[in-house]
C-alpha cells in the first residue's frame, strides 16, 4: 500500500518552517499532498496560484510531493480524494497542540485518517506567515527565514509602509 500523507496549510506564504515539516513528511511517506486551503471568502496576501508558485519554488528539490489548492470542503474529505491514511502537521508549540488536537480527534472520528504531528526544528519555531509579512511590511529583514523568491515577492507585495 502507498503511504500517503497530506499536510494542510494556507502557505500565505510558505516559510522554512513549513519546508521543514514538508520534506520531513516526505522521508516518512511515499507521497506527500500539500494540501493548499483557502477560504475564498478571505482575501489572502498572495492568490492562490502565486501560493502554489511561491510552494513549487520552495520545495522543487523534494521528488514526493503533489501540490493541490482546495477550498471549502473539509479536511477528510481532501484526504479521501487523494486517498491519504494520515495528515501531517507541523508544532511549534504547546499552544499549536491545543489548538491541533481536538481538531485531530473530530478527523479520527469522522473518517478514521490520523493525524501525525511532527515538532518544529528549533530554530523555525519562532516562524508564521503572519509574523514574516508583519515584519517585511515594516522594512525588517526575513532572509533565512523564507526562501529567495517568497523574500523578494512579499517585498513587491508588502514593502516597508505597503501594508496598511
Amino acid at each position: 500500500m502507498t503511504r500517503v500523507c497530506v499536510c494542510p496549510g494556507s502557505y500565505d506564504p510558505v516559510t522554512r518552517g513549513h519546508v521543514d515539516v514538508i520534506e520531513r513528511a516526505a522521508a516518512l511517506h511515499d507521497e506527500v499532498v500539500v494540501a493548499l486551503l483557502h477560504n475564498p471568502a478571505k482575501r489572502g496576501t498572495f492568490t492562490v496560484d502565486e501560493r502554489q508558485e511561491l510552494l513549487a519554488d520552495a520545495l522543487h528539490d523534494v521528488p514526493n510531493i503533489r501540490i493541490r489548492a482546495f477550498g471549502g470542503r473539509l479536511l477528510v474529505d481532501v484526504c479521501r480524494e487523494v486517498g491519504a491514511q494520515s495528515i501531517v502537521k507541523g508544532l511549534r508549540s504547546d499552544t499549536d497542540f491545543a489548538y491541533e488536537l481536538p481538531m485531530a480527534l473530530m478527523n479520527r472520528r469522522l473518517t478514521g485518517v490520523e493525524t501525525v504531528f511532527l515538532p518544529g526544528a528549533a530554530e523555525l519555531s519562532h516562524l508564521s506567515s503572519s509574523l514574516i509579512k508583519e515584519v517585511v511590511s515594516l522594512g525588517g529583514d526575513v532572509s533565512g527565514m523564507v526562501t529567495p523568491a517568497v523574500e523578494a515577492a512579499l517585498k513587491e507585495r508588502l514593502g516597508a509602509g505597503a501594508a496598511g
